[in-house]
């Protein structure tokens, strides 16, 4: 079921994605060479419930019914996404996929940002930059009495032409009161079909696009998605309202982008 939300509630689920954007940033603040992947999450937890909310990913179960340990996904380079934070090091060249979700005022948050370490090749940072550019394309197509499928291909349509590869199994999805809601959101699509979109729709939209071809696999824990060819992946997210017949982005990219500067894809 789809649940259509009012304005009051967009505001709430306003409230929680700025913490996911302001959360984010203050991990953008010690991602550099030498840092452990442990080391962001636990700024990202503190930083959550220092303002008053709670980590949804921390718990949250896999298909396995497996809890995710930690309270952000840090997914590097060939990892696509739900990558466990833990003792791996970052190394000059990466790139790390931060997913951070945040429930407060009954409402959930969710965003992610692919961060460079250091000194990233020319060729892994235009994935990021188009990857980037796919995002701001699917909410330009969330629009009152267009479809999901028209998200979708747009998405797929700029990524492929850069001869990319749109990752299948995972999606995007709706959100409110759950991280999970009603309707998917796939990242390929045909124009016209899915779901209709209607004001007080709320959904996540999350490019996950990789270097190489698309196909993916899960690591043995369970949960961390990786390249089958071992080329490296990109993801950002946003959420999103429709309000007035267009896209409101409720979360923010701009706290981290003042943190990165001139370094910012």
């Amino acid at each position: 079921m789809i649940f259509l939300k009012t304005e009051d509630e967009i505001e709430l689920l306003r409230q929680s994605n700025l913490l996911v954007g302001k959360t984010l940033a203050e991990v953008a603040k010690i991602i550099k060479p030498g840092v452990t992947t442990r080391e962001l999450d636990k700024v990202a937890e503190e930083f959550i419930r220092d303002n008053g909310a709670i980590p949804t990913f921390k718990g949250f179960p896999n298909q396995f019914g497996d809890p995710f340990p930690a309270s952000i996904c840090t997914s590097v380079n060939d990892a696509v996404v739900h990558g466990i934070p833990g003792d791996e090091v970052l190394k000059d060249g990466d790139v790390v996929s931060v997913d951070c979700g945040t429930y407060m005022n009954g409402f959930c948050g969710d965003s992610a940002y692919t961060f460079c370490v250091g000194e990233v090749d020319v060729e892994i940072r235009q994935l990021l930059k188009v990857t980037k550019e796919a995002l701001y394309i699917g909410i330009r197509n969330a629009v009152q009495g267009k479809r999901i499928g028209d998200i979708g291909y747009s998405i797929q349509q700029h990524c492929e032409s850069h001869s990319y590869g749109v990752v299948r199994e995972l999606v995007g999805h709706g959100i409110g009161k759950e991280m999970h809601e009603e309707p998917a959101v796939p990242n390929y699509g045909r124009r016209g079909s899915g779901t209709l979109l209607k004001n007080g729709l709320c959904i996540a939209i999350e490019p996950m696009i990789t270097l190489g071809n698309r196909q993916v696999m899960i690591d043995p824990d369970g949960w961390t998605v990786r390249t089958r060819d071992r080329k490296c992946a990109a993801h950002f997210e946003h959420t999103i309202a429709i309000r007035n017949g267009e896209a409101d982005i409720l979360s923010s990219f701009e706290f981290i982008e003042e943190v990165l500067g001139t370094k910012a894809i």
